[in-house]
């Protein structure tokens, strides 16, 4: 199963695991990273951290890019970016810039793996929607009728609001059971919260323990308990867990080799780039966590090449029917500049729009955006370090994002950038108060 090929990527890259690391974790935002209180360091490390070198540049628009990319880790506003586009099926340019720990100062490695969070919700809700495709699940159903007795008004919220976030269920992850706001919250959560492991039915009734926010189909509310339930329902309809469906039905016709959808296995398989948390006395390695606790909702491991090459299949017609892939893309308003379809976000690029998600887990941002027709991806992954540095590091990112998705240099679309969700023109999809978002 899917720890199952996690282990093998372990051991075939020769990586290994060592439990007694400590963590913590950065508070969410889709862009800009803010602050949140912390405590001591346990295991203080060297807070050294430097851009790479711009690789070798053949264009303006290939040193615009390494510009942004070096920019955001520039004053130890990250401690890693890993960025890469790709065009018709060819990567056209990939870069980095930091460095892999803070303790070694060695370079990030382009091509490593990283959490991609919510960026997971893509892939679920592909394979939700290609089982709508074999007649097995309808969209306008009741998940009462998939998961009797199991949500509180089930048989008035629809997989469609589900996988669009109008459920009105509250998201399990705002519960004060995942609010680390004191310095013995954290250091709790550092010696043992981050090994726990969950199960999604557990995940869910502490979401139902909570009055839902809104009547179903009213109003948009990001909760990622709608996909914990979007898990659990292709494992009733299928007979296997939604990481097993994901791998049979996506990462293996792709070829995806360093995507991973784990269950409880806390690592990530090959080289990457570690995730931390900037306390008074020092960074603390937050890179390991048992991932039940995000499960569907956000679980994933992968890397900009493998993300960039799904996008593209999924937005180009390979994973789903043309009726399928049109109501992935219906989608309702959540923000300035950002809507929401089928667990695809539509954000405003300065050459149009531009589809794809964003994810967050402990340490680590992730964002891959396309356009429409699957011809242009951009995947960025980033490993935020110091909140005082992350007005101007969001700003690099945003870079990435457009001069990549939209193939023009930043100083060309300046003018017409938009601001992205997590700065201070728009609102951010996450609560920097709550831990734990995907």
């Amino acid at each position: 199963m899917a720890d199952a090929r996690l282990g093998h990527g372990l051991r075939r890259a020769g990586l290994r695991v060592v439990i007694g690391v400590l963590a913590g974790a950065t508070a969410i935002g889709v862009v800009a990273p803010a602050a949140f209180a912390a405590g001591p360091a346990l295991a203080p490390q060297r807070a050294e951290v430097a851009a790479l070198p711009a690789a070798p540049a053949t264009s303006v628009w290939d040193k615009d890019l390494q510009g942004a990319l070096n920019g955001a880790v520039a004053n130890r506003g990250d401690s890693a970016v890993l960025a890469s586009v790709r065009v018709d099926g060819r990567t056209v340019w990939k870069g980095s810039g930091g460095v892999s720990d803070l303790a070694s100062g060695a370079p990030v490695d382009a091509d490593g793996a990283f959490r991609i969070g919510s960026v997971t919700k893509t892939f679920v809700s592909t394979v939700v929607l290609q089982l709508v495709a074999d007649h097995k699940v309808r969209l306008d159903d009741p998940i009462e009728h998939y998961l009797p007795g199991v949500v509180p008004n089930g048989q008035h919220i629809t997989v469609r609001q589900l996988l669009n976030h109008t459920s009105g269920i509250y998201n399990y992850t705002e519960d004060p059971q995942f609010e680390l706001k004191t310095d013995a919250d954290l250091r709790q959560w550092l010696r043992s919260g981050r090994w726990k492991t969950y199960q999604p039915r557990e995940l869910v009734d502490i979401a139902t323990a909570h009055a839902p926010g809104f009547e179903p189909g009213t109003k948009w509310s990001y909760s990622n308990t709608n996909y914990i339930l979007a898990g659990m329902l292709i494992q009733q309809v299928t007979g296997r867990s939604w990481a097993d469906q994901v791998e049979r039905r996506i990462i293996r016709p792709l070829g995806l080799q360093h995507t991973f959808m784990p269950t409880t296995s806390a690592a990530i398989p090959g080289p990457n780039a570690h995730g931390y948390l900037k306390m008074p006395s020092g960074p603390v390695d937050i890179t390991l966590f048992n991932p039940s606790v995000a499960s569907s909702a956000g679980a994933g491991i992968s890397t900009t090449a493998d993300l960039t090459r799904f996008n593209a299949a999924l937005l180009g017609g390979r994973l789903l029917g043309p009726a399928e892939l049109a109501e992935m893309k219906t989608t309702v308003p959540a923000a300035p500049g950002l809507d929401y379809g089928l667990g695809l976000m539509k954000l405003q690029g300065t050459c149009g729009d531009l589809w794809g998600h964003n994810g967050s887990t402990p340490g680590f941002l992730t964002f891959v955006l396309g356009d429409a027709e699957g011809h242009r991806q951009v995947a960025v992954s980033y490993n935020p370090y110091d909140p005082a540095y992350a007005g101007p590091s969001g700003q690099a990112v945003n870079r990435l994002l457009n001069s990549g998705g939209c193939g023009t240099t930043s100083a060309a679309s300046a003018a017409a950038e938009p601001a992205a969700p997590g700065t201070a023109q728009q609102p951010a999809l996450a609560d920097p108060g709550v831990f734990l978002r995907f």
